[in-house]
């Protein structure tokens, strides 16, 4: 990154912290930012307004928050080997496998009643959380309302999972500062956010509520119930390596749709361990390390199915990959 585009990224990250601490002064139940948020949530869903007022009241600013969601400001260039071995390593691997001895039977039944197999469910959240050992030491509600009213250029996607905090908070019965998470505000062992424990999680182990901080059976069905919402196919494949004779062109690689069909390559020389028919689509995926050949893959509709739950091809492929190594194969 040229030096005058650091510095000016600099300069607008200091300025929006700078505003955000100033707003902080101001408690956030006094800001009419706040007030008017509140106030529709009162006319929208019937909230008390002492309630709110009472809550808000207790909100903490977090400037932790701000700095993590911010880009670092030299950013390295992009590594798959270094990404990958933060995630398919051999501690996930061996975590994964108790993780599967201990929950065989519900594992099973999420795959028999969602179609997402076993191995997968078990990787996404190992990848996530570490099997549950990393959920996040953050207050939702300090997260959640200091990316609403102090993150710009985010605001009005966490004003709605703000919304949606209380919502679900109100029909649980919660505590509104109880609840902790990520620094994005995301919830217990599969990283949920708000919006998709209400509309996505499932009660899968049968106790009457929905739980994803202490349930790892209710973790469990609801990855599996994400996935298949999200256009999992039982039985398809996920990825396959591919090495091509000729350079991949660059319209190839421009998305991970899998929008693409064996007759869009075979003019080009390639090999592939999966039997392609014409109307088996892909993606042509590029995973790149610095100073390496970029490796290629053909990210099927399954590995897209894993990119609505992390919008990253190196986040599908690790899950994948993490997955495979549950599985004995490599």
């Amino acid at each position: 990154m040229p030096m005058v585009l650091v510095l000016l990224w600099l300069m607008a990250a200091l300025l929006m912290i700078r505003e955000a601490e100033a707003n902080e002064i101001q408690a956030y139940h006094e800001r009419p930012d706040v007030q008017a948020f509140m106030a529709q949530m009162e006319e929208k869903h019937g909230f008390a307004a002492q309630e709110l007022q009472d809550v808000f009241a207790g909100v903490k600013f977090q400037p932790a928050v701000i700095k993590a969601m911010e880009p670092p400001s030299t950013p390295g260039v992009r590594s798959w080997e270094r990404y990958r071995s933060r995630f398919v390593n051999q501690n996930r691997i061996n975590g994964g496998q108790r993780f599967m001895r201990e929950y065989a039977a519900e594992l099973q039944r999420a795959r028999k009643v969602y179609g997402v197999p076993e191995t997968i469910i078990a990787a996404i959240i190992g990848v996530e959380t570490l099997y549950g050992q990393h959920t996040g030491n953050y207050r939702v509600i300090d997260a959640l309302t200091t990316l609403a009213f102090d993150y710009p250029r985010r605001a009005e996607y966490f004003r709605g999972e703000l919304e949606q905090y209380l919502l679900l908070v109100r029909e649980q019965g919660l505590d509104y500062y109880e609840v902790l998470g990520s620094y994005a505000g995301a919830i217990g062992l599969p990283q949920f956010m708000p919006t998709n424990v209400r509309q996505l999680a499932v009660d899968f182990d049968g106790d009457g509520k929905v739980d994803l901080r202490n349930s790892v059976v209710d973790a469990i069905g609801s990855v599996a119930h994400y996935l298949s919402v999200h256009g999992w196919r039982s039985g398809e494949p996920v990825a396959s390596h591919v090495a091509f004779d000729e350079a991949v062109p660059d319209a190839w690689i421009e998305t991970i749709l899998p929008v693409m069909t064996k007759k869009d390559i075979q003019h080009v020389g390639f090999n592939t361990s999966i039997a392609l028919d014409h109307s088996l689509n892909f993606a042509v995926i590029p995973l790149e390390t610095p100073d390496r050949p970029a490796e290629f893959w053909l990210g099927f509709n399954n590995f897209y199915v894993i990119t609505r739950y992390n919008k990253s091809s190196f986040y599908a492929m690790s899950v994948w990959q993490l997955a495979e190594e549950l599985a004995g194969r490599r």
